[in-house]
């Protein structure tokens, strides 16, 4: 589709599809993350991914500068979207993206989306436990290489790091500044939490306080990894998002019993 807004990139777009999955990279990432996805969704799911500005296809477009501006630019472009049921998947930063993005889209009256999978992000009532913004290149080294996601040769590469550090530290920026409204409306759609069972970020109390945003049905998933655990679940997250349940091999536990509204 050429008139497709940038913020959204078509990783799978097929003319029978009837749902809609759009996937929002962790801070520094980008759409290439979500490509060994393809391969786990049937002809009958469109699958989408939120092109961030300031890397890819978007290089020399200027950063945002607040969780709020991405999530407006986003609902923007699925608002010009054909209605579709719609699941919505957030990794980290992009959990708190989709999660802004869920709230404008139902607060214009679209209520496609169905379900909103949170991935290894603490809820919104629980404010950041420490500065994730740092001070210089070392420490943002040093907290990159704690919780992986980059290949370590990339981080050793100068002319990489001259390149990404930049879009990091602003992404960072964004996660440091963002202040969801205490008072936000309960969402009505179901809500997915996923978390890697050693994840330096997120305590399992923590990601599960995102049961109080929703009206809807509410479960959690325990995953063996990290903070970027879900690289090795592929199968099985993509399936959680689509369906509710794991794939067949199996690969987490329900860690939350399955909450209905």
């Amino acid at each position: 589709m050429s008139s497709r807004s940038p913020w959204l990139v078509a990783l799978r777009s097929e003319a029978a599809a009837t749902r809609r999955l759009v996937c929002f990279p962790h801070a520094g990432g980008g759409t290439l993350f979500f490509h060994s996805w393809v391969k786990h969704v049937g002809p009958d799911v469109e699958l989408l991914a939120v092109g961030y500005p300031g890397r890819e296809s978007r290089f020399e477009d200027p950063l945002v500068g607040s969780v709020a501006e991405a999530a407006r630019a986003v609902a923007d472009a699925l608002l010009a979207e054909p209605a579709r049921e719609t699941v919505l998947f957030g990794h980290s930063m992009g959990a708190s993206i989709a999660y802004e993005t869920l709230r404008l889209l139902e607060a214009d009256g679209r209520s496609d989306v169905t379900r909103l999978c949170v991935s290894a992000r603490r809820a919104t009532g629980f404010p950041e436990q420490m500065r994730t913004t740092p001070r210089d290149d070392d420490e943002l080294l040093s907290s990159m290489r704690q919780l992986g996601g980059t290949h370590p040769e990339l981080l050793e590469n100068a002319s990489f790091r001259e390149m990404l550090f930049p879009i990091i530290r602003n992404d960072y920026l964004l996660v440091d500044t963002y202040r969801p409204d205490p008072d936000a409306k309960l969402l009505d759609v179901d809500v997915q939490v996923v978390i890697g069972a050693d994840d330096p970020r997120v305590k399992p109390e923590e990601a599960a306080a995102w049961e109080g945003v929703t009206r809807g049905s509410f479960d959690m998933w325990t995953m063996t990894g990290g903070h970027f655990y879900l690289t090795e679940h592929v199968a099985d997250v993509v399936s959680l998002a689509l369906t509710g349940e794991l794939a067949e091999a199996g690969g987490g536990q329900r860690s939350r019993s399955l909450r209905t509204p």
